[in-house]
């Protein structure tokens, strides 16, 4: 798995973000066992430039935790067998996957009014979007009933746990 990780908040924390996010998507795909070596793009910002994004790109003019932009169509979520149509990099062989943008404000915000710890709410929203980037969504209650069972399952197999 390749990741392209970038930190452009100036906000600390005590998280090693890098490292977390590497294992987090590496075990996530390994529990979904993911056929093909893939490349997951995680830039870390702010509120601001969060909200910038969700403005352009699906126009709603607010702040949110996390965005998702997957490269690949899938018909059923995990469906990675005889898709022609999947993004593979030439060059190297890999499944773009797509990119992840998490608010490191939102993260620390979360953590703090669920009550549970930096660690959980970022892995959580890596689990997440990660779900997002192979073809899960939340839009009818039928999908979103199902990708919140797929995202438990993961975060019991990461054991990281409320």
């Amino acid at each position: 798995m390749n990741l392209l990780f970038e930190d452009e908040s100036k906000l600390a924390w005590e998280l090693d973000g890098e490292k977390i996010a590497r294992d987090v998507i590496s075990k996530t795909l390994a529990f979904l066992k993911v056929p093909l070596e893939v490349e997951v793009s995680l830039l870390i910002t702010n509120s601001i430039a969060i909200k910038e994004m969700n403005e352009e790109f699906r126009e709603i003019a607010r702040a949110t935790d996390v965005l998702s932009f997957p490269m690949n169509d899938y018909e059923f979520p995990e469906d990675f067998k005889d898709n022609e149509e999947l993004v593979i990099d030439p060059d190297i062989g890999e499944l773009l996957l797509g990119d992840i943008v998490i608010n490191k404000e939102a993260v620390i915000a979360q953590a703090k009014e669920y009550g549970h710890s930096l660690l959980r709410e970022y892995a959580f929203l890596i689990v997440h979007s990660v779900l997002h980037l192979i073809g899960y969504d939340h839009i009818i209650e039928e999908d979103r009933t199902l990708m919140e069972a797929r995202q438990q399952e993961i975060m019991s197999f990461l054991n990281i746990n409320r």
